[in-house]
């Protein structure tokens, strides 16, 4: 416990899912958790469930991320570690990708991403860390997530320009690149709580360890990221997917 204490920490997406535990996790070890979110009343309701101060962003829109630096800069000062989590997920075949599906998603999880980080570094103290959340679409090849995939990837090479551009800070730069995780993303997507269950448990068969992960192990790994027990360790893409990749039935 207090491996993040007096730490002044900010989660994007910190609402629902994988920043909600990470930002749950953060405050138990000590840190000052800010989190931010698109829907204002789910933001509020997780702020107050955590007890953390939470600000309305969509990363998509660079005014929005103008006044959330702004907004941290007055309140808060400096920060000491910045999780870039949040992200949306659709998909489609390539034939079927219209310039929206490719707008979309890319405003949100390169632009957005690359924006925030960029006007919140300013902010962020040398022997800070900063965490991407990224994914293993990058490197699996999915059928159906080819921006989405693209997207992840892309989150993954800029992560290692910044580990060598920042690393005269002393800023550690990582990314957590998840596979499947039981979160609400798949009933934003449209399913039903059987199709959910049903492509649950067929995937489940695709992993060794024949089960999701919980959002709270991705974020004890966040947690560890952002800690002094990760002194040593930048630039670098770190896969939580219970086995996907090495099991070759995935492919």
């Amino acid at each position: 416990m207090n491996r993040l204490k007096n730490q002044t920490t900010l989660i994007t997406g910190g609402n629902s899912g994988i920043g909600y535990a990470t930002a749950q996790l953060f405050k138990a070890e000590g840190a000052n958790v800010i989190i931010t979110g698109r829907n204002e009343s789910a933001l509020n309701k997780a702020a107050n469930e955590l007890s953390v101060k939470g600000y309305v962003a969509d990363q998509a829109d660079m005014c929005a991320i103008d006044s959330l630096v702004a907004t941290v800069k007055a309140s808060f000062g400096k920060l000491d570690a910045i999780f870039l989590n949040a992200g949306i997920a659709t998909f489609a075949p390539f034939e079927q990708a219209d310039e929206l599906h490719y707008n979309t998603i890319m405003d949100t999880n390169v632009k957005g991403v690359f924006f925030t980080i960029q006007k919140l570094l300013p902010l962020l103290n040398s022997g800070g860390a900063i965490i991407f959340n990224t994914s293993i679409n990058a490197s699996i090849g999915m059928p159906g997530s080819g921006v989405y995939a693209a997207s992840k990837a892309a989150l993954v090479a800029l992560s290692r320009v910044l580990a060598t551009e920042l690393a005269g800070r002393n800023i550690r730069v990582n990314c957590i690149s998840p596979g499947p995780v039981e979160t609400p993303v798949y009933q934003k997507l449209g399913m039903t709580k059987q199709e959910t269950e049903a492509f649950g448990k067929v995937l489940s068969e695709k992993i060794l360890l024949k089960r999701f992960a919980q959002a709270e192990e991705i974020a004890q790994l966040a947690v560890f990221l952002a800690s002094s027990e990760s002194s040593f360790i930048t630039g670098t893409e770190i896969i939580i997917d219970g086995g996907i990749k090495v099991n070759p039935v995935m492919h």
